[in-house]
């Protein structure tokens, strides 16, 4: 008999020949038999799937985000299962997803349009605890108008004037609540004070603005000539302008925000080898020129940018989060 004979057959020889072990020590050999059999098979399929899978959470555009995705695969042979959020609530969903998942995490990366959702993640160490996220590119938050129903110089210089009696029922927002229009109204809280900030708001609400579901619909209606002006993100002008849109963003100025993009791994991922490719590739420079060209960002880096605009401590605005989103609930929902 032949060495490898012996060796497939060393247990059943054992049993025959030898003195009967006890029935614990038996289930105790089959255990380690079957487990030299089993464990390099299941070691391999799960190496296999970490190398071939990522669930990302998106807040990015889904048609922005798509194309870069089927590129990724294409390089890495990676598949990236993308969840998307809801115009309406945003980033604000799928921060409340992650943080009810933290201890049974379902997410590899998150993919955020604002900063705001990822700093509040970071500070409930939802991600991992060494180079957890970073920010990406940018956009900004504007002022836009139609430019039929209103020219330029015409045209409010401050949001403080957006309260002005000139303007009642003409001005379009998101619900600030949400997204970009909730980091850009507690940034203003912060940089106005409370006090003025609140008057503020009391005034645009009783002006009775358009209140709507994202600021797409801002850009929207802005282009129908139902509102003259809209408070909305850099991206939606400016595709709103290349389907010929006759709208214009007003110049950045200290009451404006940029926003950038941010892009996380989850505490604990399921597919870390995945998620770290992929938390790569979306830092790199030809897919940040890839989202300027189509729109999604402004441009590159913030540092660029020559105009003053707000500088949030995110500290602060963490720590008044809750207080904040309360008082603008009870101003624009009641």
């Amino acid at each position: 008999m032949n060495e490898g004979h012996k060796k497939d057959h060393w247990l059943r020889d054992m049993l025959a020949h030898g003195p009967r072990p006890s029935l614990l020590i038996v289930l105790i050999l089959v255990a380690v038999v079957f487990a030299r059999i089993l464990l390099p098979s299941l070691s391999n399929a799960k190496l296999k799937a970490d190398h071939s899978t990522c669930t990302l959470y998106c807040a990015q555009d889904q048609v922005f985000a798509e194309p870069i995705f089927q590129e990724f695969k294409r390089q890495t042979g990676l598949q990236v299962s993308a969840v998307f959020d809801s115009e309406a609530v945003k980033t604000v969903g799928i921060a409340n997803r992650l943080i009810a998942e933290k201890s049974h995490p379902q997410c590899d990366v998150f993919w955020s349009n604002e900063e705001l959702r990822t700093r509040q993640l970071a500070a409930q160490n939802v991600f991992r605890e060494t180079n957890g996220w970073v920010a990406m590119g940018y956009r900004s938050r504007r002022i836009v108008i139609n430019t039929t129903r209103l020219s330029v110089p015409n045209a409010p210089t401050s949001l403080m004037e957006l309260t002005n009696s000139a303007w009642r029922g003409k001005v379009a927002l998101a619900y600030p609540l949400f997204g970009t229009t909730a980091t850009h109204f507690l940034a203003l809280r912060q940089y106005w004070g409370v006090e003025r900030w609140e008057s503020w708001c009391r005034g645009l609400a009783a002006n009775k603005p358009f209140l709507v579901d994202g600021n797409s619909v801002v850009v929207k209606l802005v282009a129908r000539g139902d509102a003259w002006i809209g408070l909305t993100d850099s991206d939606d002008i400016a595709n709103a302008r290349c389907e010929g849109a006759r709208v214009e963003a007003l110049p950045l100025n200290g009451e404006m925000l940029l926003i950038p993009n941010t892009v996380a791994i989850i505490r604990s991922a399921q597919h870390p080898i995945a998620a770290e490719r992929l938390f790569q590739y979306l830092q790199q420079s030809d897919v940040l020129h890839e989202l300027v060209a189509a729109k999604a960002l402004e441009g590159i880096s913030p540092s660029a940018v020559n105009v003053p605009t707000l500088k949030p401590d995110w500290h602060l605005i963490l720590r008044d989060l809750e207080m904040g989103t309360d008082q603008m609930k009870r101003i624009f929902l009641q």
